[in-house]
């Protein structure tokens, strides 16, 4: 196999969690370009409907599915579905996050249903597909985190700008990322691979106040766009990487570095 023909993924099947949102439209795209049939998932389905027809507009294989990725029922279905349609699916890219709390001040109800979804919902999606792939013969499961896990917040990014900076997503973009080195050990010898992508921030008309400050952090001089995640995820999803698992790809412009 040639080294641009590794990066191809025609005859994979690809399910993405959070598929409606600023990161997972991309990720799905990319997905489906390199030729997977892409499976979008998420409580939204009206949103993901929409969000795949206009893919299939583009020539793309993309489909949408409800998923509640606080709800073992809702895992084991997906998963039941995927099987029946495909035997399983090639591979898994774990987006979804709830954010239910605002700040450091945040009832603790909120923390609750955030690791419900973010911590104990993420485990079921890896551990659930993952055991399918190993039967099936390998995969490739994507973490997505954030730069979030890997750092404390600057505060002087928000300053003056009445922006809560929520305690729980960094405690679980932090945790991912030993989860994903834990099931990358367990699954390895059996032929799965699971890595971490962490993006820094995407532009997504914020106050021009903070984009002019988060740009000034990063070497590139700019926030994310539409489509710097794609060249990532298809690396890691595909046999370019094959030899690459337990690892977390940075992709922030610089942020993490300066």
């Amino acid at each position: 196999m040639n080294v641009i023909d590794s990066f191809r993924l025609k005859g994979k099947v690809a399910l993405v969690t959070g598929g409606a949102g600023l990161f997972g439209r991309q990720i799905v795209e990319a997905l489906a370009e390199a030729g997977a049939k892409a499976y979008t998932a998420s409580r939204d389905l009206v949103k993901l409907r929409l969000q795949a027809e206009q893919l299939r507009a583009q020539g793309l294989e993309v489909e949408a599915l409800e998923l509640d990725q606080g709800s073992e029922d809702s895992i084991r279905q997906i998963r039941a579905r995927m099987d029946a349609d495909h035997g399983g699916v090639d591979i898994l890219v774990n987006n979804a996050v709830a954010r239910p709390m605002r700040d450091w001040s945040s009832p603790a109800a909120d923390f609750e249903t955030s690791l419900r979804v973010n911590a104990v919902g993420l485990f079921l999606m890896i551990r659930e597909f993952g055991e399918r792939m190993t039967e099936r013969g390998g995969g490739s499961i994507l973490n997505i985190g954030s730069i979030q896990g890997m750092v404390g917040p600057d505060r002087a990014l928000y300053e003056g700008l009445d922006w809560g900076i929520p305690p729980d997503y960094f405690f679980h973009k932090g945790g991912l990322l030993q989860l994903t080195r834990y099931a990358a050990a367990i699954l390895g010898p059996r032929g799965v691979r699971v890595n971490a992508i962490s993006p820094g921030g995407f532009f997504n008309n914020q106050d021009p106040t903070f984009v002019k400050r988060y740009e000034a952090r990063t070497f590139l001089g700019r926030m994310a766009g539409e489509t710097d995640l794609k060249g990532a995820v298809v690396f890691l999803a595909s046999e370019a990487s094959a030899y690459v698992t337990g690892a977390n790809l940075v992709v922030d412009g610089g942020y993490t570095g300066k």
